[in-house]
Order: C-alpha cells, then structure tokens, then sequence
C-alpha cells in the first residue's frame, strides 16, 4: 500500500506504519534516517516556494519530470443551464482533442446526468463535491455511491473556495477524501496558497491517501483562481518539481514519477502551451475558460506544446 496526498486512516510506507489526520501526516514509528519525514509536504516546500517568489532559483531539488498521462480537467463550478451546457457539449464532442490526454469535466451536480448522457465517451465525468461516507440523513449532501450511480469517475477535493468560502478544513477534507478512494472514486486532491502566504513563504499542509493509482495533485495558487494573474511557468515549475521531490524522498520515485501534477489558477488558451512545456507540470485544472468548449479544447491540445518540448 503506498501512500498518498489526500487523507486516511493509516497506510504502510517503507515499512512504517502512518496515521493521517486531515492533511496532516505523523509517523508511529520512524528511524533515524527518516526523521525529516514527520514534516507535512508544504513545510518541505516552504523553502522552494520562497525561492521561487525570489531570483534566486531553487536549490537542492532536480527536476524529475512525471511520467504520467497528460491530464486536464476542466472544473465548471456553480455555472451553466440546460442550454448553456447543451451548447458546452455539443462543442467538446465536435473539438478536435489529442488523444493522449486524460480529459476530465465537473459539471454541477444537477446536471451531471445530462452531460453523463450525451457527452461523448471520450471525456470523462467528475464530482465537484462529495459526502464523507454512506448516504443517510444528511440533507443536502451527495454521496459517493450516489455519484457512481451516475457514471462519475474522479471527485474534485480541497478546492479553495470549498476552504475558504464553505468553511471546510483539513480534517473533514481527509475524511471525505478517504471514502471516496476506498469506494474506487479518483480524487483530484487540490493544494495551494493564499497570495499572502506566498508572499510570507506559508503554505498548506497537504493530504495523505493509502493509494497513488487514483490520485492527481492540483496545484492552485488561491491567488490565482479566477483573479486573471497566473503563476509564471517557472513559478509554477518550482512548486510542482518541489512537490515531486516530496513524493520521491517520502514515498517513492515510481510514485513521484508516476504521479500527476497538474496546474490550476487562471489558466486559458492563452498561456497553457508555455505553462505545459515545464516537464513537471503534467496537466491542468481549469476553471472559467473550461466553459467556452473551443478555449477548453486548446488548453487540453496544448499537450502538443510539451512534446516539443521534450
């Protein structure tokens, strides 16, 4: 059982037995030579993140690039009507999309089923939200079997506006995230910083999950979510080969190779295909410009940028 960035209740990594509580991570039993373990993934990555605001570069940690498939999600937040996402639909399923990219899209719940039903196959159905565990008494939650009902494949975790606007923490967020991996869910697991944060070198602790198959990292500078100012590829390269060098040092390097990291925060058809030459950024989370289907279909073709790239 390998160990992840999302949250559960305990998991074995190179032989020592963990326990998750949120996004935090504490180790029962710990050797010498792993004792900087304990330390969450973004206290580790507070240093990178200060270089990276800085001219300085960052130091000590060698780009790895992933290996994983090209992934783009396109996150739809509390957005559309019926005619507006029939039109979204018929857009995406008459795009042009390059084949080796993993395309996920996050409608509303209340739309789910009709864009389940005649989007095409090629383009899989995410959840922006789901319950902590089985269905019952509690109104106005969705549950993971409910969401599985309906086709959907991934669940959208640790949004900032679920954060900061809903009030969700940590320790919720883990729980929710942990049910919905044991129920074979995905889990689009996002990470990020306020701007002051950023600025103060701060940022969030991140997730812990049993299992790296059905996890992708987002990383989403709040700062950046729906502002128009966007992370600089290089700032963004920073944080994502700080977060794989995480993973290889506490996890694995097959996991932090395999793992895809992904870039949020006012992406468009504008600035993706220089986003997407950095060879640890391996994807996008996409909020606004994922509701006009040509944009959209750019940002996920901009795979092409990065093959040039390499």
């Amino acid at each position: 059982m390998a160990v992840v960035s999302t949250s559960l209740a305990g998991a074995a990594v190179s032989g020592h037995l963990t326990q998750f509580s949120g996004l935090r991570r504490s180790f029962l039993k710990l050797d010498s030579s792993n004792s900087n373990s304990t330390q969450s993934l973004f206290q580790n990555v507070d240093s990178h993140l200060r270089l990276a605001s800085s001219s300085k570069g960052c130091l000590g940690v060698v780009a790895m690039a992933g290996a994983g498939k090209f992934f783009v999600g396109g996150n739809w937040k509390c957005n559309g009507t019926k005619d507006s996402i029939s039109k979204l639909i018929s857009d995406l399923n008459s795009a042009t999309l390059e084949s080796d990219v993993d395309v996920v899209v996050a409608p509303p719940f209340v739309y789910i089923d009709q864009v389940k039903n005649s989007l095409s196959d090629r383009i899989e159905i995410a959840a922006q939200n789901c319950w902590t565990g089985k269905g019952g008494a509690f109104t106005g939650e969705i549950s993971v079997e409910q969401l599985k009902d309906l086709g959907c494949k991934w669940v959208v975790l640790g949004h900032s506006e679920r954060r900061h606007v809903i009030g969700e923490d940590d320790q919720f967020i883990g729980k929710k995230a942990a049910y919905a991996l044991s129920e074979g869910l995905g889990v689009i697991a996002c990470i990020g910083e306020l701007l002051e944060e950023r600025e103060a070198g701060k940022t969030f602790d991140v997730y812990a999950v049993p299992s790296w198959d059905n996890i992708v990292v987002a990383y989403e500078p709040v700062w950046a979510i729906g502002t128009g100012k966007v992370a600089s590829p290089e700032q963004a390269q920073e944080v994502h080969v700080a977060v794989r060098d995480w993973l290889s040092k506490n996890v694995s390097a097959e996991v932090a190779s395999k793992t895809r990291i992904i870039y949020g925060g006012s992406v468009n058809g504008g600035n993706c295909a220089e986003l997407a030459k950095k060879e640890d950024i391996d994807g996008f989370l996409v909020g606004g410009a994922s509701l006009k289907g040509p944009e959209f279909a750019t940002i996920i073709n901009s795979v092409t940028s990065k093959k040039v790239a390499a």
